[in-house]
């Protein structure tokens, strides 16, 4: 058991993702006050999508090309593999490709405008957060990970303070965001008291004591907040609702993805002992998500609680792949995760250029929208398709291996109502398809919606990586080679 570590120089070498994506931060925190109230600052994003690109490019290469060994610093509390290290680069991806859809909104009004670099800043600290939480092997640290990232998650949630929609998505955040994470420092205290200690390895070999299951179930509640399980899920529409349509596309991805990788290494690493206790618990949160989900998103006439509670039911979908509890399953459910990235950010990005004109966001103002903007709606019902596993997207290939991993296990009871569950998704899909290609438009939005440069970009990006991943049969062989 570790009583205590040596903190070394060296240690600090290991976290080269976190340094990296400091760097990038500092840079933007430096120019943001160089060029404060400065017809430079038209460049803000410009700079900040190039220095995140290259941040993330620099990390997809670094873990494609080479040998990233499994290392700990800081006596055991941080953790690094490859496995690691592709998951942060996931994470980077989808706050990049938010960076590029968040200009256009920025630079709308004069008080926001004021703040862009701020808006940059802090989503850069709560992806900082995300990345100690994929390395975090000490439960201290990985609940100082999780305030890391949520806290400026608040402040984006309530940025357009002027916005009553905002002010209350932020207050309602961090009231539920304050409920979990008590409940998981309870959790932990049940932990140290049965074990000693924080650290994974050492509550492992401890597993079944009965404080450290009693400690668990508060854990994993807490986390199940951030992950959107039902019924830890009541915040999600209201929060995705006010918040600035950027911010509800991180909430909706990355966010998710952080705490859903979390919850996979805390399962396997900590709690793979005692998998028949928790198995039984995850698969009936996993049906009631998906059920839920899908039932809720059916009532909504508001586009951004309609995919609230969409992403609601995909996190069932993803939990699929953890109850597999094989690599098969853990592979399935990163290769999900990336598909999930794109569509979800590409459906984000049509929505967000559609406030940013109209400043609507009920489903109503899609009636007709293929009349006038036939790509955007391309862009859409790709997504919504590959969302609902729609061939030959790349959603249907990621939900295939989903229900392969659950049925090799043999719960073919899970693997029917998931079956039943995406009809009933795809038939809510195909309302939003609906409304732009065949309905008439009785209150039409502008005869074209105009499109920035970098929401344009990424919404190709988004659209290439939703009709080609699926056909790239070794992103999902050089996943599992991973594990």
């Amino acid at each position: 058991m570790r009583k205590f570590f040596v903190m070394n120089l060296g240690d600090f070498f290991k976290l080269y993702q976190e340094i990296g994506l400091l760097a990038v931060f500092l840079l933007l925190l430096i120019f943001d006050i160089a060029v404060s109230d400065r017809p430079a600052m038209k460049y803000f994003q410009l700079v900040a999508c190039i220095a995140l690109g290259l941040h993330v490019a620099g990390g997809f290469a670094y873990s494609v090309f080479s040998t990233v060994p499994d290392e700990t610093a800081f006596g055991g509390m941080y953790g690094t593999s490859k496995m690691a290290v592709m998951m942060k680069n996931l994470l980077g991806l989808a706050t990049f490709f938010v960076f590029l859809q968040s200009g256009q909104w920025l630079r709308s009004t004069k008080a926001i405008r004021q703040r862009e670099g701020e808006f940059y800043i802090i989503m850069l600290a709560t992806l900082l957060g995300m990345y100690f939480m994929i390395s975090a092997q000490h439960f201290m640290l990985l609940y100082l990970s999780i305030e890391m990232a949520s806290l400026p998650m608040a402040c984006l949630s309530a940025f357009d303070k002027y916005n009553r929609r905002s002010a209350e998505a932020g207050a309602k955040y961090v009231l539920t965001t304050a409920l979990s994470s008590g409940i998981m420092v309870f959790g932990m205290s049940y932990i140290y008291g049965g074990v000693g200690t924080l650290y994974f390895f050492d509550v492992a070999s401890h597993a079944s004591n009965i404080l450290v299951l009693f400690g668990f179930v508060f854990f994993f509640a807490g986390l199940a907040y951030k992950i959107s399980l039902a019924p830890f899920h009541l915040w999600t529409a209201d929060v995705y609702e006010g918040a600035p349509t950027g911010v509800s596309a991180h909430f909706s991805v990355a966010s998710k993805a952080a705490a859903s990788f979390t919850l996979i290494f805390i399962l396997y690493r900590v709690f793979g002992n005692i998998e028949a206790v928790w198995h039984n618990m995850l698969l009936v949160l996993t049906v009631i998500t998906i059920v839920t989900g899908n039932l809720f998103a059916l009532r909504q006439k508001n586009i951004k609680r309609f995919f609230a509670f969409s992403s609601v039911s995909q996190a069932g979908y993803i939990m699929l792949g953890t109850l597999s509890g094989s690599a098969q399953g853990i592979t399935a459910t990163i290769y999900y995760i990336l598909v999930y990235l794109f569509s979800n950010l590409a459906i984000f990005g049509v929505i967000a250029s559609v406030e940013n004109n109209t400043g609507r966001t009920d489903i109503a103002v899609l009636r007709g929208f293929s009349k006038n903007n036939p790509r955007l709606s391309f862009v859409m019902m790709i997504a919504v398709f590959s969302l609902a596993g729609i061939p030959p997207l790349a959603g249907a290939f990621s939900k295939f291996f989903i229900f392969a991993a659950v049925f090799a296990r043999g719960d073919y009871a899970l693997v029917a109502i998931a079956l039943a569950n995406t009809v009933v998704a795809l038939y809510y899909y195909l309302l939003i398809v609906k409304a732009m290609y065949i309905d008439s438009a009785t209150d039409p939005a502008p005869d074209v919606i105009r499109t920035d440069n970098f929401n344009r970009l990424s919404l190709v990006m988004c659209s290439i990586g939703i009709l080609t991943v699926g056909f790239v049969s070794g992103i999902y062989e050089y996943i599992g080679a991973l594990l």
